[in-house]
C-alpha cells in the first residue's frame, strides 16, 4: 500500500491517477496518525516552496515525515517534494527545509526563461533504482523554476543551461524533479519502480 501525503498540493489527483494506472493500492493521509501507519510514502509538490514548508510546520508534521524518512521505509518526493529536503531554497529565504541533504534550492539566471517547463532530457550520473529499464537519454515533463544542486546522491541530472539534479537516491530516499506522473509510459515506469521496492 503506497502512502500520499495530502498537504493540498495541485499535482496530487495526477499521482493519484498515475498509481490508479499502474495497479497501485493507496490511500491518502493528512495528518501524524497517517504518517506513522505509512509504510511507503510519496510526497508530491508543486508551487511555492514557502508555502509548502509553513504548511507543513501548521500541520504538525515536519518531525513526524522526518522520522519516517528516516526509519529506512521507502520515500519518493516529486518535485517540490524533492526541493523540500534541501536545507533551504532562495524561494523563501530564512525558511528551512526538511534538511535532509545539504545546499540550497536556487533560482534559474535571470536572462533564463522560467520555468523551465516542457520536456527536457534526463543524462544518468550514477547507477540508482527509478530508472531501472528505461533508456539512456530519457525525456520527463519539467515544470520548475528553481532546482536543487547536484549532489553526491544525484543519480540523473538535467540540464537547463545549469546542470541540476533530476533524481536523487539515498538508500530509501527517492526524489524526482520532474513530474513522473506527465512523463507518459517513461514516467508511468518510474513510478512502478518506487511501487515495486
Amino acid at each position: 500500500m503506497i502512502t500520499i501525503f495530502d498537504y493540498g498540493a495541485g499535482n496530487l489527483r495526477s499521482v493519484q491517477n498515475t498509481l490508479h494506472e499502474i495497479g497501485a493500492k493507496y490511500k491518502l493521509v493528512d495528518d501524524v496518525a497517517g504518517l506513522r501507519e505509512a509504510t511507503k510514502l510519496i510526497l508530491p509538490g508543486v508551487g511555492h516552496f514557502g508555502q509548502m514548508i509553513r504548511t507543513l510546520d501548521a500541520m504538525r508534521v515536519r518531525e513526524p515525515l522526518l522520522e519516517f524518512i528516516r526509519s529506512g521505509s521507502p520515500f519518493l518526493g516529486i518535485c517540490l517534494g524533492l526541493q523540500a529536503l534541501f536545507a533551504d531554497s532562495e524561494e523563501a529565504p530564512g525558511l528551512a527545509g526538511l534538511n535532509i541533504f545539504p545546499g540550497t534550492i536556487k533560482r534559474f539566471e535571470p536572462d533564463q526563461r522560467v520555468p523551465h517547463m516542457g520536456w527536457d532530457q534526463l543524462e544518468t550520473a550514477r547507477p540508482g533504482t527509478l530508472l531501472n529499464g528505461l533508456p539512456d537519454g530519457a525525456h520527463m515533463y519539467f515544470a520548475n523554476s528553481y532546482y536543487a544542486p547536484v549532489i553526491a546522491e544525484t543519480t540523473a541530472v538535467c540540464t537547463y543551461r545549469t546542470p541540476f539534479s533530476a533524481v536523487i537516491e539515498a538508500g530509501n530516499i527517492h526524489a524526482v524533479q520532474f513530474h513522473p506522473e506527465k512523463s507518459g509510459p517513461l514516467g508511468l515506469a518510474v513510478v512502478r519502480n518506487f511501487v515495486n521496492l
